[in-house]
């Protein structure tokens, strides 16, 4: 019975989602790394990024409800469901990072020459069909 590592997040809040479904369907889960990564994002390159671990044994459970999890279309407060304008498909993905607006750009730039973090980024949903990023109206 050894650990294998399941899956690796950027940041702590999904990786903790994720363990506590898996938790809540019974299966054992740790989280490397997690404290590193929190104190520094810098490091999550370096170390691989925070990785959730299982049992072996629990290697096809866990990716059922991982599969089940990712199937589950988004939906705002009013119970919605959340699809791209662009191609009407409900295969989304949440808190993509994205880049392509003017101060992304900047930032980037900024932040290659200054050797700092980039500080601007922008969470929008990303559309797993064509692609496309979007907000949500309000």
């Amino acid at each position: 019975m050894g650990l294998i590592t399941f899956k690796t997040f950027d940041n702590s809040i999904d990786a903790h989602i994720l363990k506590i479904k898996l938790e809540s369907e019974g299966i054992t889960c740790f989280l490397f790394d997690e404290n590193i990564i929190s104190v520094n994002p810098l490091y999550s390159q370096l170390v691989g990024g925070i990785k959730l671990k299982i049992n072996e044994e629990d290697l096809v459970h866990a990716k059922n409800v991982l599969l089940e999890l990712e199937q589950t279309p988004y939906t705002t407060e009013d119970e919605q469901v959340i699809s791209c304008p662009k191609c009407q498909s409900s295969h989304i993905e949440s808190g993509h990072k994205s880049m392509k607006s003017v101060g992304a750009v900047l930032s980037a730039i900024a932040s290659f020459l200054l050797f700092i973090f980039p500080i601007y980024r922008k969470d929008v949903y990303k559309c797993k069909e064509c692609g496309h990023e979007f907000e949500l109206k309000k």
